[in-house]
């Protein structure tokens, strides 16, 4: 269903993880293979300690870049620095940025070595990881092959585009306000056909591994794509039979993803939310205040009072009849699997319990009966 760079989301926290490539698990070093068919100048010991203890034959080097290379190689791998080769970076940047961070000693000789090798314009872009005083062929095989760093980032089933920011924000340095505002962002919308006020219920929940030179715009659109490829071909024709548009499809599959602590009860809480809509009931789906408050808040309440069923929002189903203006979070293929082939049954009420299961009723006298059961009040 999904790339191979991808992997399952799991309920919770939005979790992000740095995936270590090839460079980060041996470090370019002195002792390295370079990526040049010529390699690096390697000096044993008591090569290096003659240069050590003679300048004078240091001198004889033929260009001083060349000196300043034999002494480097007598040096040991330094710690560990993270460099950042832009897009677009030409060879004497990105030999300015190793420089910056103490991974070469001589930018004229890397420039050179890179020309020589012809991989001055093949430089890929990315966030590095190199040893202090690596060798100047492993940086350039590394920088050749792309083998940067890759910062993996999940977005929950059920997760939100505020969890999605704030991982954002911390892992990849995105301000999550740019992130929550492109998320809005009219073009965006218009070039992936959204019909809402936001990407929320159009992303799909997974794993994606991202560099560090994504825009914001560019991790929604790697998750919405991500949730057009993954559709069903058949949802949209069962949605058009059960009188849903694909909005609308996403917006019941949010809200019973929400409400489903127990993933077996995802039918069943379908089935009463669709039992609803057919009699014209409102929706009263908790999932719908809680959002509001996400939304003016930028918080989720952890717990609803009575006086925030009356909250003024147009998300609030309790209050307004019908759907809310879009998803309240990002479902799952079974949520939405659910609501296209709800439970055949006639509940219109049910309440959660505290192991997550939940209670179902066809009448609200044995809605409050259930209520009851669960406080302890029989």
């Amino acid at each position: 269903m999904m790339m191979s760079n991808v992997t399952n989301a799991e309920a919770g926290g939005v979790r992000v993880h740095e995936r270590r490539t090839r460079s980060e698990r041996a470090p370019a070093s002195v002792h390295s293979t370079g990526g040049d068919s010529r390699g690096s100048p390697r000096i044993g010991p008591r090569g290096c300690k003659r240069i050590a203890g003679a300048r004078d034959r240091v001198r004889r080097f033929a260009h001083p870049h060349l000196a300043a290379l034999a002494l480097a190689a007598c040096a040991s791998p330094g710690p560990l620095e993270r460099v950042p080769i832009p897009p677009g970076a030409g060879v004497r940047i990105a030999a300015d940025s190793l420089a910056a961070h103490g991974v070469i000693w001589s930018r004229p000789w890397f420039v050179l070595r890179a020309r020589w090798g012809h991989i001055d314009h093949s430089l890929k872009a990315g966030i590095y990881q190199f040893a202090r005083h690596s060798s100047t062929g492993a940086i350039l095989h590394a920088l050749r092959a792309g083998d940067a760093l890759h910062f993996r980032v999940t977005l929950p089933i059920g997760g939100t585009v505020f969890d999605l920011a704030r991982s954002v924000q911390d892992h990849l340095g995105i301000p999550r306000d740019r992130l929550l505002a492109a998320a809005r962002d009219p073009a965006l919308l218009h070039e992936f056909h959204i019909p809402g006020p936001s990407v929320e219920g159009w992303l799909l929940p997974e794993s994606f591994d991202f560099g560090g030179f994504d825009s914001a715009s560019d991790v929604l659109g790697r998750f919405i794509t991500a949730r057009a490829q993954a559709w069903d071909s058949s949802w949209d024709a069962r949605a058009e039979t059960a009188g849903l548009d694909r909005n609308a499809l996403l917006v019941l599959a949010s809200i019973v993803e929400a409400e489903a602590r127990n993933p077996a009860d995802r039918p069943l809480i379908a089935a009463v939310y669709r039992n609803r809509r057919r009699r014209g009931m409102s929706l009263d789906a908790d999932p719908t205040i809680e959002y509001a408050y996400l939304l003016r808040d930028g918080e989720r309440k952890s717990r609803l009072f009575d006086v925030d069923y009356q909250l003024d929002s147009p998300w609030n189903t309790y209050r307004h009849p019908g759907l809310p203006p879009g998803p309240v979070g990002n479902p799952s293929h079974q949520a939405i699997e659910a609501v296209l082939t709800p439970a055949s049954v006639p509940y219109l009420y049910f309440v959660a319990g505290p192991d997550g299961k939940s209670l179902f009723a066809t009448t609200y006298t044995e809605h409050l009966r259930n209520v009851r059961k669960l406080r302890g009040g029989g």
